[in-house]
């Protein structure tokens, strides 16, 4: 199954001055692409990348603007520059301010609503990682009947093909964290049966995306780490993963290198524009890595975690996990040369052993002080440790393909008890 994919990267920094295009060729086992082509965004990636929406091909006249419940969109400009450039290419808008931080079924039928009841054909996500997951199931409930659950693949997901086209989107992330921007996925949660999953279709990638890092620079430092580890591990279990190919190795082994190199700079001096730039093209480069490869069950374990406990952050949530994950597939020897290659590009360059990965991340914890989390300071307990195992592999049952050893539900409890604080 090989998809060829373009995605096209407008830069006027310093990583690169000219217009380029990377074709991925790859297996794409995750959205559907056998014997198909899917397009990857047409990606404007770089400072002041905003100001050129207007210059773009929009995809209708009347967009949806889908931003998160919080403030920083409005409060720092971000959605009245947005605005401003959306009209002058002739598009109207309708504002839909209501994602959470892990967006729900509940408000995603609601805002489909309003697609619809607006008579909006296309949408605009403007914020991180939540409000572009939202944003692929708005669109598909935005032209197709039902509830969402009908066609989520997983859990208790009815299994329905997506019947009639989603909306458009273009995505414009505020974050450096998810990659949702870049790939064809978008997680959300159902409250009534406590499931956070993806709704996944290679009909949902974004017809174009920015990633500016100007709009990163008001990112808290706590949130700036939580989603850079986010982005790492995307990374991370994209190499660690059975579905590894060379392409994948490539992409995530330089998205490390950058994370790793400048996301403490990033959390200490917010206002590092390099710093920010080389964040985003680390999160950039997991989005892609998504695409090439496969997270693993670590991401199945946390969703899990924010399935029962909607306050706790997603990337918080992978890096109260990671020690004790990571430390699990290394005492089972399940591809030590290549915790031994990550151990490398994470500032250990004389690692000889899988063990020194361990030292690595939790090295780059510190830097970013985030060494202290704790499941306990969220209402976690480990009493909820078998349901929420059990969850994981029901819920989120498609990564556990992508690890290299079988991991049972008694695996995953242990794995929770040792990372439990």
């Amino acid at each position: 199954a090989h998809g060829v994919f373009w995605a096209t990267i407008r830069r006027q920094s310093y990583l690169m001055h000219s217009s380029m295009k990377f074709m991925l060729v790859s297996v794409f086992p995750d959205y559907g692409c056998s014997n198909s082509t899917c397009n990857l965004p047409k990606t404007l990636f770089g400072v002041g990348q905003l100001n050129h929406l207007h210059e773009q091909m929009m995809p209708g006249k009347k967009a949806l603007l889908i931003l998160s419940n919080g403030i920083s969109a409005k409060k720092y400009g971000y959605l009245n520059r947005t605005e401003k450039e959306l009209h002058l290419a002739g598009v109207e808008t309708v504002l839909f301010d209501q994602i959470e931080p892990n967006p729900t079924k509940t408000t995603v039928m609601m805002g489909a609503a309003v697609a619809r009841q607006e008579k909006c054909d296309f949408l605009v996500a403007l914020g991180g990682g939540s409000c572009i997951d939202a944003s692929k199931a708005i669109a598909v409930m935005a032209t197709n009947k039902g509830d969402l659950w009908d066609y989520i693949q997983n859990g208790t997901g009815k299994r329905q093909p997506i019947a009639i086209n989603p909306l458009p989107i273009i995505a414009i992330t505020t974050t450096a964290g998810t990659g949702s921007e870049t790939d064809a996925g978008g997680v959300i949660t159902n409250t009534e049966t406590n499931e956070k999953t993806p709704i996944k279709s290679p009909l949902l990638f974004p017809k174009l995306a920015i990633i500016d890092p100007e709009l990163m620079l008001t990112v808290p430092p706590k949130y700036t780490a939580y989603q850079g580890f986010d982005a790492l591990f995307h990374n991370i279990e994209g190499y660690l993963s059975c579905k590894a190919n060379l392409m994948s190795e490539m992409i995530a082994l330089e998205a490390v290198d950058q994370i790793s190199t400048w996301l403490p700079v990033a959390v200490q001096d917010g206002a590092n524009i390099e710093a920010r730039e080389r964040v985003a093209f680390g999160n950039y480069l997991g989005g892609l890595e998504m695409c090439t490869s496969s997270n693993m069950s670590e991401h199945s374990l946390e969703h899990a975690l924010t399935a029962y406990h909607q306050e706790l952050p997603h990337g918080a949530g992978l890096i109260m996990l990671s020690k004790a994950y990571f430390t699990y597939m290394i005492e089972h020897h399940v591809c030590d040369e290549r915790f031994v290659a990550l151990a490398k590009k994470m500032g250990r360059t004389d690692a000889e052993k899988p063990e020194e990965f361990i030292i690595a991340l939790e090295e780059l914890k510190e830097k970013c002080d985030v060494s202290d989390l704790k499941m306990s300071d969220y209402g976690i307990v480990p009493d909820e440790f078998p349901k929420m195992a059990a969850n994981a592999k029901s819920a989120m049952a498609f990564l556990f393909e992508g690890d290299r050893m079988e991991l049972k539900e008694e695996d995953c409890v242990n794995i929770l008890n040792a990372a439990y604080q």
